[in-house]
């Protein structure tokens, strides 16, 4: 069974085509600058044949069109026609409080994203677009939704609430929702598959560490509380983020610069966070290197980004008493070694000991790298949302 999964954003579209037999990625490849001058698709088969192709890309539907083409290609695809797709999964931003798993996209589940709509005005919109384009070209086939929120609607009440009236939650749902929930639960459940443990016995947070970041605390195989909260802008100082920012601040900024929402809007997402603090780059590898030439902006930046998430990792084992195992993923989490290494410092009063030589030098390999004797077993598990997605639209469909 062949099963497409479409990342849809503002301006581009990542796709896999997936064999579920063997789960194995056969083509996989991404559109840029939809709307834009020199837009393009780029595609690599499992083989290693690869093609570019620009022109001109005005919208996500052709965008798609340019995605099937290439897939149906003879020199460059992996199908001989669409009836081969069995199913297309969405990646879909924002499910509210309306999906706690992910949902076979019916005309009313459609309608239900439509109106979380204005939760995630960057990101659902264009993840609709998606699902509008293959209704148009391939109606025939069965799309799903996997939502990034749906794991953490298992947080209870006072995890999710605010402290504002509860007239503005009845009446907006303004609430902690987390995202990023796909790889959240998929390297949770990888991880105690490798550990050989049981996801519904363990205490675990989980450290999707990106340019976006977000840490999951995880109790008994239920998300209990998530860094991010009703936007992906809480939480975490991320690439070009601020994270968590006192209110006030940000409201004394605005009258201080005279800027409104929507500048204000683009500071705290676009100029703000690792970016904002380094002066030059939000990219963790350039911070890095401009640290270890002597940067004293930089070397501060990466000490604030590694205080955070210790931060969050001592406020969560708190809450749920205890903690059995701490995991990286993401980018920087699969792949920055100091970035594990300034995290998981000075945390042996909870029972965390690093082993340096599994740490360092280590990148995107399923490895545990506490020591022997370390009570909280410490792993660095890559992600694989796409594969997540895939089997979840598996699921759905079996269950039709």
């Amino acid at each position: 069974m062949k099963v497409l999964v479409l990342n849809c954003g503002s301006s581009s579209i990542k796709f896999q085509l997936l064999e579920m037999t063997t789960e194995e990625a056969i083509v996989k490849g991404i559109v840029e600058k939809i709307g834009l001058k020199g837009s393009f698709l780029k595609s690599e088969r499992n083989d290693g044949d690869k093609v570019k192709l620009e022109g001109e890309i005005l919208d996500h539907q052709t965008g798609i069109e340019y995605i099937l083409g290439v897939l149906l290609s003879e020199e460059h695809g992996a199908i001989k026609t669409l009836d081969e797709i069995k199913a297309v999964g969405h990646r879909v931003a924002h499910g509210g409080e309306h999906f706690k798993d992910s949902a076979l996209l019916t005309k009313e589940a459609i309608a239900k994203i439509e109106e979380c709509a204005e939760l995630a005005p960057l990101h659902n919109p264009a993840n609709l677009k998606g699902i509008y384009a293959i209704e148009s070209l391939i109606p025939q086939v069965k799309q799903v939704g996997v939502f990034d929120t749906s794991f953490h609607q298992t947080m209870p009440e006072y995890a999710y609430m605010y402290g504002i009236p509860q007239a503005l939650y009845e009446k907006y749902g303004i609430r902690r929702y987390g995202f990023h929930g796909t790889s959240h639960r998929f390297v949770a459940e990888q991880t105690c598959e490798m550990l050989n443990i049981k996801m519904e016995e363990s205490k675990i947070i989980t450290c999707h560490l990106g340019n976006g970041a977000s840490v999951a605390a995880i109790n008994n195989g239920e998300s209990v509380d998530t860094s991010m909260g009703f936007t992906p802008l809480e939480g975490l100082i991320m690439g070009t983020r601020s994270g968590d920012l006192d209110v006030g601040a940000f409201m004394f900024i605005m009258e201080k610069e005279e800027i409104g929402l929507r500048s204000g809007n683009t500071l705290v997402n676009k100029h703000s966070g690792m970016v904002g603090l380094s002066g030059i780059s939000s990219d963790m590898r350039t911070i890095e290197e401009a640290a270890e030439a002597g940067d004293k902006r930089c070397i501060n930046a990466l000490k604030t980004y590694d205080y955070r998430v210790k931060k969050y990792i001592g406020s969560y084992t708190a809450a749920m008493n205890g903690l059995d195992v701490l995991i990286f993923t993401g980018g920087i989490g699969e792949n920055a070694d100091t970035t594990r290494r300034g995290v998981a410092s000075d945390l042996e009063y909870l029972g965390i000991k690093l082993d340096h030589s599994k740490n360092d030098g280590l990148r995107g390999k399923p490895t545990v790298i506490s020591t022997d004797d370390s009570r909280v077993k410490v792993v660095v598990m890559p992600t694989n949302e796409e594969l997540v997605i895939a089997k979840d639209t598996t699921r759905i469909i079996g269950e039709q």
